[in-house]
């Protein structure tokens, strides 16, 4: 386009949208997003992005796949202000916990999720567990696995663009569903390729390697500091001429690594050495254990389109080896999509995908037997892992296991093996829109979404396994649809400089999930797996889960002079989950932007647009179903019911969130740098609580009410930078920046003051609400101090024990912030993104356990004292209440066995500030003079990688740490934490 042509190009959308098609033109060479920008907001509406009151982020589809996950929420970690994603560390699916601006709720966890919306359907992100807690040591029972949900299903090929949604004022026309915010995915189309069939080949290799590992010390092997008759430090795998055995113990306070032989446990024995054999360490007696994880993924697509009708048809497979052995999946994934003008009038749409998730194995999480991260926190240093591979016992072949040291270990490579926790799962996406242009001012759009899951899992547990001496087997099948419908009819027109559009709309979502469990507890022939083959059989009764919202909406825009916009919505929800008097629910929202340099005509080279921008809104927020009354549940013995614990609420009231938001966004320069600050304030109230204590005598436990108050507050900054950027090099920078305080303003008056328990971990970290905290604040038992801030022991040289818990840390970090570059030199494309948090706590259980087992490198200290004694730093609480220095000393491994105590969360919490590399890539795309002649639109070729370093004080394996329990992901908590993967990968990326 010639500089001298000014061609004003009107686009409409909702009739709001003019823009100058030159400036736009040169703002495209100038940055890669502009304020002029469309976006895709609540209910699938375009709009443009200098329209908007409220803060949005997009994430095209380039950025996506630059590094390829396996999951494409790992994509948007560190690169939008607020977000939070976070993952148990449990395996390769990595079923993510997705938040934006930090938690509002107190009714649970899973509470605070944004909602996540393709192509218009809301998808659900609950996932169905095992039933079985993250800390069940000593119960017999299972573990928690990480199957996945359908939205780590979302195939990260297929998606265009993302458009995060933040606030309730953003997400307030989709209703409950929304009050946490909304994240919105639109998949590809095919759309704009001029009649052209276009052929895209994308394929990728990577391979994972653990980041880090805890620090093991490897000085000092098996024992408890037992002496023989000489005196001396020694071992005796069983009873031999050196005296008593050691080596039933899991705690590595034996000797030192220093020549020495001693009787041990012999492989080809099964049993203790004949001869005495070398003290020595096998330092990779655990890492050895893991092996190099592989990703392979080739995914092919279809695309054209004309006037009339526009298509695209994707295939994707992936194959994935999990850094555990034999753990892994498999994943299919089609989409098909096509637009059609039926009419000059009438459009219709339809789009649909399907994915299928297949696994034999996935690992357990969680700190129980059959975990493997049971076993690494139990393995000591003079222990070969070699003596586990054979498995079974000679002759005792899926009866008796080899675990020598303890039968309450279990074999690594039989947990690998034969513990299997296998997934079938198959799910459809879809929905049809059919949109009829009235005439020039309207037209009604029909829309029909459905999602369709079906999945089967089964658990393997074989003879001789610590908490199954017989087998175990179950099978678990899980069905479920959503269907949501929307009639909408929209209008727009102009007044001279007025432009007004408005949409009024009705619609209906309905859920259905149905869970049922057959179980062989105990197998009658070893090694088979399958009901028939059971002992004893049981079954859960299918628990029904039903839930269906009807709405009424509106949204009415204006638009003067495209410098002043203001939006207004309404909506009324009425929902199944809520009593009659309370089922019906009204919220409204407004949101204003200003473009204040058009307003003062301040538009200049070195201000291209200055916008302001601020928002309020009311979302409702209903509960899960049957909460209203009370049910009978099924007993375990055979035509009884036991009656619940928990007495319910015939009276419940929506939960109403209260959004205020301002904020402004600058583009400077030519458009090469654009900044926009964001503050708000959130308030929950009529927070819908469930665990309220009752007198006994009522023959319940708790019992569900409305009350209490969160309030959220935050700041959101966000910058864009074009520092160089001619025809052979550029560099953009993007950095974000977000905090967010959360305080409890209210709790319900039934706690006389006491701290609400929201929820608890392994019976030793609660999280407690109280009023003037934060959610998230995590309390347990401490350490005692004396005035001047000494730790204080008892007369016996052990810790003083306190009678009350105390506030540790919170799981949030104070703040968060993300960092990508990019650089392009001719047809090199160089990029990486740091990402990181400041401050935040995690209570370490495996931490806990390994340093009472004297497992770590910092339980050295103390280990060349005199007769195995430590004295611990601190004082001693005398009669009359003065303190003198402590001077008592106690065995090393008492003394660590009590101040890493599992119930003291003070000692085993720390902070998780952390510092990663989070992506890095470089690619290259061959010249055109070559791509043509081989007939091809585009040929490139990279290698990347992911959390490829990390800077952190955490000393287990990631500062991220999180505790899957039962399927919650509950931050702040590490229990049975697998190892984070470092990627390394080749891709290849073809269109013709």
């Amino acid at each position: 386009m010639r500089k001298e042509t000014q061609k004003l190009l009107v686009l409409s959308l909702l009739g709001l949208v003019s823009v100058n098609l030159a400036a736009q033109e040169k703002a495209k060479k100038d940055t890669i997003r502009s304020i002029d920008e469309v976006v895709v907001t609540a209910l699938g509406i375009k709009r443009q992005d200098r329209s908007l009151g409220y803060s949005t982020e997009t994430i095209k589809s380039d950025e996506l796949l630059r590094t390829q996950n396996n999951n494409w929420t790992g994509a948007l970690e560190g690169k939008v202000a607020g977000l939070k994603i976070q993952t148990a560390g449990a395996g390769p699916l990595s079923t993510p916990r997705i938040t934006l601006r930090g938690d509002v709720s107190m009714s649970s966890m899973d509470d605070n999720q944004a909602l996540i919306v393709v192509d218009g359907v809301p998808m659900n992100n609950r996932s169905v567990g095992t039933g079985t807690p993250a800390y069940g040591a000593g119960s017999g029972g299972d573990l928690p696995i990480d199957y996945g949900n359908e939205v780590s299903s979302i195939n990260p090929d297929d998606i265009e663009s993302i458009t995060v949604l933040k606030g309730p004022t953003a997400a307030a026309l989709y209703g409950s569903r929304g009050a946490k915010g909304a994240i919105m995915i639109t998949t590809k189309s095919g759309k704009g390729k001029d009649g052209k069939f276009q052929v895209n080949f994308n394929s990728y290799s990577s391979y994972d390697t653990v980041l880090k590992w805890p620090d093991y010390q490897y000085e000092y092997g098996q024992g408890t500091l037992t002496k023989n008759t000489a005196g001396q430090f020694y071992y005796s795998y069983g009873a031999s001429a050196d005296g008593v055995s050691t080596g039933g113990t899991s705690s590595a306070f034996g000797p030192k690594f220093d020549g020495q032989y001693f009787f041990q446990y012999d492989p080809n024995e099964n049993g203790q050495s004949k001869e005495r054999q070398l003290w020595r360490p096998y330092k990779d007696n655990i890492k050895g254990f893991w092996r190099t994880g592989s990703t392979y993924s080739n995914n092919i697509s279809i695309e054209s389109s004309n006037d009339k009708t526009s298509f695209r048809s994707s295939l994707t497979y992936l194959k994935n080896e999990w850094m555990m052995p034999n753990t892994g999946f498999d994943r299919w994934n089609a989409q098909f999509s096509v637009d059609h003008k039926l009419t000059s009038k009438l459009k219709s749409s339809i789009k649909l995908s399907y994915a299928q998730t297949k696994s034999d194995n996935l690992p357990a999480t969680g700190y129980n037997n059959q975990s493997i991260s049971y076993f690494m926190i139990f393995q000591n240093p003079n222990v070969d892992l070699a003596w586990y591979k054979p498995i079974w016992k000679p002759g005792q072949e899926n009866v008796d296991q080899i675990h020598p040291f303890s039968s309450f270990i279990d074999n690594p490579y039989l947990i690998a093996y034969e513990m299997t926790n296998s997934v079938n799962r198959k799910g459809i996406t879809g929905n049809v829109s059919l949109n009829y242009q009235v005439d020039k001012h309207f037209d009604v759009l029909l829309r029909s979404g459905m999602i369709w899951n079906d999945e089967l899992r089964t658990q393997r547990r074989p003879y001789s396994s610590a908490n199954y001496l017989k087998g175990y087997y179950r099978e678990q099948y899980i069905n479920g649809f959503n269907f949501n419908n929307d009639l909408m009819v929209n209008y727009k027109n102009k007044f001279g400089n007025l432009n007004v559009s408005a949409s009024a709309g009705a619609g209906s979502q309905y859920e259905e999930q149905k869970t049922q469990d057959y179980f062989a507890i105990g197998l009658k022939n070893p090694g088979v797996y399958s009901l028939t083959n059971a002992i004893a059989q049981d079954f859960k009764i299918p628990k029904p889960y039903d839930k269906m919202v009807n709405s009424l909406y509106g949204l009415l825009n204006f638009n003067y002079q495209e410098k002043v916009f203001l939006d207004i919505t309404a909506r009324n929800d009425w929902s199944s989950a809520l009593p009659k008097a309370n089922r019906s629910y009204f919220y409204p929202s407004v949101a204003s932007s200003f473009i204040l340099s058009d307003i003062f005509s301040l538009r200049s080279n070195n201000l291209n647009m200055w916008k302001f921008r601020a928002s309020w809104a009311k979302v409702g927020n209903d509960t899960t179903p049957y909460q209203l009354a009370n049910y009978y549940s099924v007993s375990s013995f055979p035509g009884s019911v036991e009656i619940p614990s928990t007495y319910a609420n015939p009276n419940l009231r929506p939960e109403m969130i209260t959004n205020i938001e301002a904020g402004m966004d600058f583009s400077l320069f030519k458009n090469r740098l654009t900044y926009n600050i964001t503050a708000y304030q959130s308030n929950s109230k009529d927070q819908i609580i469930r665990n309220v204590p009752v007198l006994w005598e009522t023959g319940y436990s708790l019992k569900v009410i409305n009350a209490g108050e969160i309030r959220n507050r935050g700041i959101e900054m966000m910058l864009n930078a074009y520092p160089i950027k001619n025809k052979n090099f550029s560099w953009n920078i993007s950095a974000n920046w977000s905090m967010n305080r959360n305080k409890i303003l209210s709790l319900p008056e039934e706690f006389n003051g006491e701290p609400y328990t929201m929820g608890s971990v392994g019976g030793v970290v609660y999280y407690n609400a109280v009023v003037g905290g934060s959610l998230g604040d995590m309390y347990g038992y401490g350490l005692m101090y004396s005035p001047d801030g000494q730790v204080i022991f008892g007369s016996d040289g052990l810790t003083a024990k306190p009678t009350q818990m105390k506030k540790i840390g919170n799981a949030f970090p104070l703040w968060r912030a993300g960092l990508q570059n990019e650089f392009k030199i001719k047809n090199f494309t160089i990029s990486f993104s740091f990402d990181g948090q400041y401050k935040g706590v995690a209570y370490s259980q495996s931490h806990h356990k390994m340093t009472e087992q004297g497992k770590l490198k910092h339980t050295l200290v103390g280990r060349e004292n005199p007769d195995g004694l430590i004295i611990g730093t601190g004082v001693v609480q005398n009669a009359d209440g003065s303190f003198s220095t402590n001077v008592k000393g106690i065995p090393l491994s008492t003394y660590y066995a009590d101040y890493y105590r599992r119930a003291n969360v003070e000692t085993n919490t720390f902070d998780t500030s952390f510092v990663k590399l989070r992506d890095a890539r470089i690619s290259y795309s061959f010249p055109k003079s070559l791509t043509q002649n081989l007939k091809l639109t585009d040929l490139t070729i990279a290698i990347f990688g992911r959390n490829l370093w990390m800077w952190t004080k955490f000393p287990l394996f990631d500062p991220e740490a999180a505790t899957l329990d039962n399927a919650t992901v509950t931050p702040g908590v590490e229990i049975g934490q697998l190892p984070t993967a470092r990627t390394v990968g080749f891709q290849l990326n073809v269109k013709f």
